[in-house]
């Protein structure tokens, strides 16, 4: 049975192994083992019996947007609804703290659509914009497809 809990320090080379897998494909962003532990709190693992099989991470943007990023399942454990879990599980994390929206930056148009957000342009998203984006190797030519979930 998949359970979701909050990571704790024994999870990061576990998450970083995940989140760098798919990084080097280009999927996602990758991330230091240093920023997964100053970040630790808001990272959230799928696991079953003691493998961690997910990840998913909520980054708080602002008073009224949030952000799922880093969302990762091991390629054995995939079509077992794994990453649908982990985006319910940020969803009601994100609705607990009173964020209206719910974002993603994605490749996966059909999976976060199955997951109930919309298609919305980017310059709906300043907040990720000046603070990641920006940052970002891809800026400003980024092509991923820029998602919400409003409460």
């Amino acid at each position: 049975m998949i359970e979701v809990r909050k990571a704790v320090l024994k999870d990061i080379d576990r998450v970083y192994e995940l989140v760098n897998q798919y990084a080097d494909e280009e999927l996602l962003l990758p991330r230091t083992r240093e920023s997964l532990i100053i970040n630790i709190q808001s990272i959230f693992v799928a696991e079953e019996g003691e493998e961690v099989l997910g990840v998913a991470c909520l980054a708080v943007l602002g008073q009224d947007m949030a952000e799922i990023r880093s969302l990762a399942v091991d390629g054995k454990a995939q079509g077992r609804g794994i990453g649908k879990i982990l985006v319910e599980k940020i969803v009601g994390e994100t609705k607990k703290l009173g964020i209206s929206k719910l974002i993603s930056l994605t490749y996966q148009v059909a999976f976060f659509k199955k997951c109930g957000f919309d298609i919305i342009q980017k310059e709906e998203m300043p907040q990720k914009v000046w603070t990641d984006c920006i940052h970002c190797p891809k800026f400003p030519a980024c092509d991923e497809v820029a998602m919400a979930i409003a409460f």
